[in-house]
């Protein structure tokens, strides 16, 4: 055995010596790390869900607006009640409908106006604008 090989040996125990104990560091950081990843990925998932509850509320009130024997207050309602049934109260409150025309043809909008959620249901006030269309319905 040579003196490089001792110093050699010297040196990779010195190394093993320095890392002891980094494992449960190296855990702690991956594992919060993935732990903060997994919360913003399921926060994304929940402002989707709202996006797309509150958007299919607004669909289904412009629909029963476009009804025959329905009005614009009855369809507004309709939405309000459909979006504090799935997702609360908190987000029925900017409701408004109207008449417009899609494609030359005449039509019931309704708009929704509600928080956008970043911190579990907390959000950004009317931080989230969504319409739904629907052709009114005649009898001529």
């Amino acid at each position: 055995m040579t003196i490089t090989d001792i110093l050699r040996m010297r040196l990779v125990g010195v190394r093993v010596m320095e890392e002891r104990g980094s494992a449960v560091a190296e855990f702690v950081m991956v594992v919060s790390l993935l732990t903060v990843l997994t919360l913003a990925v399921m926060q994304l998932a929940l402002a989707l869900h709202v996006r797309n509850t509150v958007l299919d509320a607004a669909a289904e009130g412009a629909r029963f607006a476009s009804l025959a024997d329905s009005g614009l207050s009855e369809g507004a309602e309709r939405t309000r009640d459909l979006i504090t049934t799935a997702v609360g109260p908190a987000y029925a409150h900017d409701v408004t409908a109207s008449y417009g025309a899609e494609g030359g043809f005449p039509s019931v909008q309704v708009r929704v106006v509600t928080p956008l959620p970043l911190l579990g249901l907390f959000g950004v006030d009317r931080g989230l604008e969504v319409e739904g269309h629907a052709s009114r319905e005649t009898l001529d």
